[in-house]
């Protein structure tokens, strides 16, 4: 089955870019798009995509609020891709925050696009390293620590969360650490588990915060 994706942004230009991008695609298919977060829930519940690529800053509901009402109220909801002007936004952390699994630049390639929205969709988070560094540093908090201080990971889940916050993939992240794919999709569960964290943009974000990875 191809993946699906809705496009939400409120300059159809854009819309229609990337809605090319992807339907040149045999493996992606875009199933509907809007014009503002506030009418994402009713195609939600109407289309049943896979991936959202969602603006971030929209004029009645902007992409941080729409993601915290879709994680609030969808059940089993889709992947939700950030798409932004500046990777250094405060909009875009915030929506990681909230739960988004990464984030995509507008000026960004047609083969990364692409590449964004098939990551997304089997799982992995997307993130640029250098641009969560920079904003987590500014918005670490004591609570992040007090929870990485619980999580008491071990050795080998320490190693995988400082691998994941440097932006590799499950794949990346096993011939790193010569083990199997599926041991690291394990530790990585792990490390979700004991950190509450909804994804592994959720575990990234608390790893820098906390200053268990260094913003440096």
């Amino acid at each position: 089955m191809p993946v699906s994706v809705l496009l939400v942004d409120d300059e159809p230009l854009v819309r229609a870019g990337l809605r090319a991008v992807l339907e040149a695609q045999p493996d992606i298919e875009v199933v509907g798009e809007a014009g503002d977060g506030a009418a994402v829930i009713p195609l939600l519940h109407q289309l049943r995509p896979d991936v959202v690529a969602m603006d971030v800053r929209m004029p009645l509901m902007d992409g941080i609020e729409a993601t915290r009402v879709v994680l609030r109220t969808v059940p089993d909801p889709p992947k939700i891709l950030v798409v932004t002007t500046f990777e250094n936004d405060e909009y875009v952390y915030e929506a990681l925050r909230a739960g988004a699994d990464g984030f995509l630049l507008k000026r960004a390639r047609p083969a990364e696009i692409v590449h964004a929205v098939r990551l997304v969709a089997e799982g992995e988070s997307l993130l640029f390293p250098a641009a969560v560094r920079q904003l987590a540093a500014e918005y670490g908090t004591s609570k992040a620590r007090a929870v990485m201080d619980r999580a008491a990971l071990t050795e080998r889940e320490s190693a995988v969360l400082r691998l994941m916050a440097r932006g590799l993939s499950n794949a990346e992240i096993a011939a790193k650490l010569v083990v199997g794919v599926e041991t690291v999709k394990t530790h990585v569960s792990a490390v979700l588990a004991k950190l509450g964290a909804r994804d592994r943009t959720q575990a990234v974000i608390a790893a820098y915060e906390s200053g268990f990875v260094a913003p440096g």
